[in-house]
């Protein structure tokens, strides 16, 4: 009997042989290999091997089918799933199987993660060396015109290397290049919450008894978070190994070898729609933890607010259905990037990602607070009262001012306060807006910040805590260019009216009885007595789509755009710089007519 079985679903996979020939050239254990041909024959002649066993069948049953199939035919005391265009380490097999005998039978391994660079475009003239990193298959030589050949390289990318992996709130797959960072993601064994679902190693015994690959998912997609769920919610851990690796060769955007799958969107929203109502739900049958743990062992986890991490059921979780790069199983190279790109580990642009919200009673009214000391660009302040009212969606709108505003009637109500510019006269706006609004739940408006209409599609679960939206980026005025880091800010500040009210009046009182000392801060929450004006709390959330604050001459706090302006770097976690705003588009170098853009429809 075996010590591995290494399970290899295939279907119309140029790379295959090479994927196998790979394997059986670095095993070191009493290794086989299970290939299961689903529907098509290998492009190239698979080697004649005591070690390979090959399956066939002429029409598909599905990757996920394919593989408990292949698991089926093992006797060994290991499997380890893997795709059809990867390489491995040599001796990886039994490196995994010696950790396995000291972590114990409930814990499933994934080696660290590199892509693959499989193959170049090279020209086909001897004399001719120009040659073009894998991708779509190029119509001529870029020098000299001529034909054009595959040559396989086979080698991982020591530069595109992964050790951790998560999901979001809609349970897509993600990379997770900061929990890298963290102690237990520096660890040379670490845990992972997710993987990308192309190789992962565990007992066969207990492969079957997580359920095998639950077929109910569809042939294809969400591997990584099935596996990831099935190995942390049934009692088990599931790990990175750094001691060893795969190498992974991911799809390029356009290329023209495709998924081996037919996978239509309708497929990937099925397998997305099982996979939240059985683990947001807390519905598999082999859980002996709550969903929940899971996002408290790891948290915070990036887009998970705080009410979804508690230690209660989620049975009420709220998920909306976003389209994005990459559906269906983390299987296409939407990082892009040539054979010297930067790595996976890098920052990740995980700002549009949305929260899964508890859903709280009822259904409150939603009031929008504009205040504004009307100091500033004009073709600023104007393009974002025109998103303002792009984004209102019938909710009532109140706006206090320090001068009259021309479209005062396309307010609810349009007050204008007779004050000099200041911090204590903000704080008067507010309350003066708070005290005139009627809504249930009020979100406050700067006049500098774009908001985007999912931002007021929030509803707070609780009375008695404020609420953040930290999906906002930062954008320059003049450049264009744009950051994103965590942040609570009173422009993402939303609440209860009535918190609301009492917080500002006794903030009000206590500046004009004491000044306003920078150690109380703005933001309503996040500072206790005697520092800030009370005791409730402040969570934190993310917005579908993020807010843009413009940053010009006239903010009233600093801009900063350097780490280093910061004396205290867990206040800009997260850092990622970009040349566009999800969901928003490029703004570097284009800010004027990213101006244009939203003042160029009528709300």
């Amino acid at each position: 009997m075996p010590d591995l079985s290494v399970l290899i679903p295939a279907r119309n996979e140029q790379f295959l042989n090479n994927t196998v020939t790979d394997v059986l050239a670095h095993i070191r254990a009493d290794t086989e290999i299970i290939v299961v041909l689903d529907g098509a024959w290998p492009t190239e002649p698979l080697p004649d091997h005591p070690r390979l066993t090959v399956i066939h069948h002429s029409e598909s049953h599905g990757q996920r089918a394919a593989t408990n199939e292949a698991a089926r035919l093992s006797n060994a005391k290991y499997v380890m799933k893997l795709d059809a265009h990867c390489m491995v380490a040599k001796g990886f097999d039994a490196e995994l199987i010696s950790t396995a005998l000291r972590l114990g039978s409930s814990v499933t391994q994934v080696p660290k993660q590199y892509n693959l660079h499989a193959f170049n475009w090279i020209c086909e003239d001897p004399a001719c060396d120009w040659d073009k990193y894998q991708g779509p298959t190029p119509a001529e030589c870029g020098k000299c015109g001529g034909a054009v050949k595959k040559d396989i390289v086979w080698k991982r990318r020591r530069n595109r290397l992964t050790t951790a992996w998560r999901f979001d709130a809609e349970l897509h797959f993600q990379y997770w290049a900061e929990f890298e960072k963290t102690p237990e993601g520096k660890k040379e064994i670490a845990e992972t919450l997710s993987c990308l679902g192309a190789c992962f190693f565990m007992e066969r015994e207990r492969y079957w008894q997580l359920g095998g690959m639950d077929e109910d998912h569809g042939s294809w997609g969400q591997m990584g978070t099935e596996v990831g769920c099935k190995s942390w919610l049934s009692g088990g851990r599931m790990v990175t190994n750094k001691r060893t690796w795969y190498a992974h060769m991911f799809r390029t955007q356009g290329g023209d070898f495709g998924f081996p799958y037919p996978l239509s969107g309708k497929d990937v929203r099925r397998a997305r729609k099982h996979s939240q109502a059985l683990w947001l739900g807390n519905k598999w049958d082999g859980q002996v933890r709550e969903f929940s743990w899971l996002l408290d062992h790891f948290g915070p986890v990036p887009g998970w607010g705080k009410e979804a991490n508690g230690s209660k059921p989620i049975d009420d979780v709220i998920v909306t259905e976003v389209p994005s790069a990459g559906e269906g199983g983390g299987d296409l190279d939407v990082k892009g990037g040539d054979a010297s790109g930067a790595g996976n580990s890098g920052p990740e642009l995980r700002a549009s990602e949305p929260v899964a919200i508890s859903a709280a009673t009822g259904s409150p009214s939603k009031g929008m607070l504009y205040y504004s000391n009307c100091v500033g660009d004009p073709a600023i302040l104007g393009a974002v009262k025109r998103q303002l009212h792009r984004a209102r969606n019938g909710h009532e709108a109140i706006a206090v001012t320090l001068q009259p505003l021309p479209d005062a009637d396309r307010f609810d109500k349009a007050l204008v306060l007779d004050l000099e510019s200041g911090v204590l006269t903000m704080f008067k706006q507010i309350l003066a807006g708070l005290e005139a609004s009627t809504a249930d739940v009020v979100f406050m408006c700067e006049h500098d910040v774009a908001y985007h209409p999912s931002h007021f599609e929030f509803v707070p679960p609780r009375r008695d805590v404020y609420y953040y939206n930290e999906n906002t980026w930062k954008v320059d005025a003049v450049s264009g260019h744009a950051l994103f880091y965590y942040t609570k800010q009173t422009s993402g500040l939303c609440a209860y009216r009535e918190l609301l009210v009492e917080h500002y009046r006794k903030r009000v009182a206590r500046v004009e009885a004491e000044g306003y000392p920078r150690s109380m801060g703005y933001e309503p929450g996040c500072h206790r007595t005697p520092r800030g004006v009370d005791d409730f709390s402040a969570e934190k959330w993310m917005s579908h789509y993020p807010n843009v604050d413009i940053r010009h001459g006239a903010n009233l706090t600093r801009n900063r755009w350097k780490q280093s302006q910061f004396r205290d770097k867990n206040t800009c976690l997260g850092w990622t710089e970009a040349n566009e705003v999800p969901g928003w588009g490029v703004t570097k170098g284009r800010f004027a007519e990213f101006l244009a853009d939203l003042e160029g429809e009528s709300g």
